[in-house]
């Protein structure tokens, strides 16, 4: 089994004070039930159940009383009385509104009992279930394996050093664009990266990334309120990789589909992870906000579904520039993917910033909030020329540096608007978003 980062976050979750129950949220088949089994290894019993299979959902319908339940668990998977330090896992809990209301009893009445549970489809149930244990549990949120994880995988431990150093020295330089060249081609689904570390070619792994597209759709289609409904998340699924900018919900991927119907589809391949539906912010300071009026961006559970959903994998072979490859939409969404695997401990919503106006219209790829300051953040290749919408952020921001994700090494420069505004812009090698915190606070 391959490291995971989360892995220190569980044992961190596992020592605090007041430790609640954990769920565990994330898409299918990103490694929630691999995660947990192997933190389960520092524990002296380990009881795993799956909530999809009847006899488990019958267990916590017969058994309301916490304590009474965990003498028939103990029961059944031969705890001894001196019991030991015991970790509970309740995997696919949404399949069993009774286990997820038995949550809270764990953290009042068997504090001692470590208890995590997990669930692909889990945002599905929580808005139905009746006295959802709400201020009783933690919630911890799992993405597909980010590039550091990557480079761990691979054995890549030199590397990995490089990326942390801020900045990266010049001599790794060219070792980690080419790392991370494979890195956004596989993409970050932990069955297929550890397929491919293990040498299988991507011809190899054609039939797994179709099947587990393929376990998305089946997912979302069960939770479809009619065939109208299945009809069009299909359509979606099918059309939706083709989109490389900004979306309409009328009539989407060509279609005749309302507005409605399909926002309602999406809605649903959002509840699974499947889809992400990113709006812009029009704010130049933080707390930054939706603006719901205007168009989202679609940003896929991986990088690596998305590349074999559009067949461009060979695409990557010979390579230089990554923004080279549709127009910089591939290497957009991997950095902002990128961006969303940091945040674990929180539901994150990225944003991207529009500016529209008759005789102005401005857009930049990702906007950051860091210590009260909104970062914006342009994934580009261009001359400071070609900046025209930074300039329009910058020149109206209350402050003065902007960021700008590219092939080049690092790099500090100082750029001026049309209008005379001056403002620091650093250039930051596109490998290095999982670091971005860290180049933050270097120029701090």
């Amino acid at each position: 089994m391959k490291y995971r980062q989360a892995l220190a976050q569980l044992q961190e979750w596992s020592t605090t004070i007041q430790r609640k129950p954990l769920i565990i949220r994330g898409a299918r088949q990103v490694g929630k039930s691999t995660l947990v089994r192997m933190f389960s290894t520092s524990f002296d019993h380990f009881i795993e159940m799956n909530a999809e299979k009847p006899a488990i959902q019958q267990l916590f319908r017969d058994h309301q009383d916490v304590k009474v339940l965990l003498q028939a668990l103990f029961l059944q998977y031969h705890i001894p009385e001196e019991k030991g330090k015991i970790l509970i896992f309740i995997d696919e809990i949404q399949e069993c509104p009774e286990a997820i209301r038995l949550l809270r009893y764990f953290f009042e009445e068997a504090p001692d009992i470590y208890v995590i549970a997990a669930g692909s489809l889990l945002d599905f149930a929580l808005g139905e279930v009746r006295s959802f244990p709400v201020g009783r549990v933690s919630y911890f949120y799992l993405h597909p394996i980010n590039f550091e994880e990557f480079l761990l995988w691979k054995n890549e431990k030199a590397a990995l050093d490089a990326l942390r150093t801020i900045p990266a020295p010049s001599f790794a330089h060219q070792r980690l664009l080419d790392l991370f060249h494979e890195y956004v081609m596989v993409g970050g689904m932990p069955e297929i990266v550890a397929r491919y570390v293990d040498q299988a070619s991507l011809s190899q792994l054609e039939n797994l990334y179709s099947d587990l597209w393929q376990a998305y759709l089946d997912d979302v289609e069960k939770y479809a309120t009619n065939n109208t409904q299945r009809q069009i998340i299909r359509h979606i699924i099918r059309t939706a990789p083709n989109e490389q900018d900004r979306i309409s919900f009328a009539g989407f991927g060509q279609s005749n589909y309302r507005s409605r119907e399909v926002g309602e589809a999406m809605r649903n391949l959002e509840l699974a992870r499947v889809i992400q539906l990113i709006y812009p912010t029009t704010q130049y300071q933080p707390p930054l906000t939706s603006d719901l009026r205007k168009r989202p961006r679609l940003q896929f559970i991986d990088t690596g579904l998305l590349n074999n959903a559009l067949q461009i994998h060979p695409q990557f072979i010979g390579l230089k520039n990554l923004n080279h490859l549709y127009r910089g939409f591939i290497l957009q969404h991997a950095l902002t993917q990128e961006l969303i695997a940091k945040h674990t401990h929180t539901k994150f919503k990225p944003h991207f910033w529009v500016r529209q106006k008759s005789n102005a219209n401005a857009e930049i790829d990702l906007i950051y909030s860091f210590q009260g300051k909104a970062i914006p953040i342009e994934i580009k290749s261009g001359k400071q020329g070609r900046l025209r919408s930074l300039h329009q952020f910058v020149k109206r921001a209350p402050h003065n540096t902007a960021l700008r994700f590219l092939q080049n090494e690092y790099s500090e420069e100082q750029a001026t608007t049309p209008g005379g505004t001056t403002y620091k812009l650093i250039n930051i090698p596109y490998y290095a978003m999982s670091q971005l915190e860290g180049y933050l606070k270097y120029l701090t």
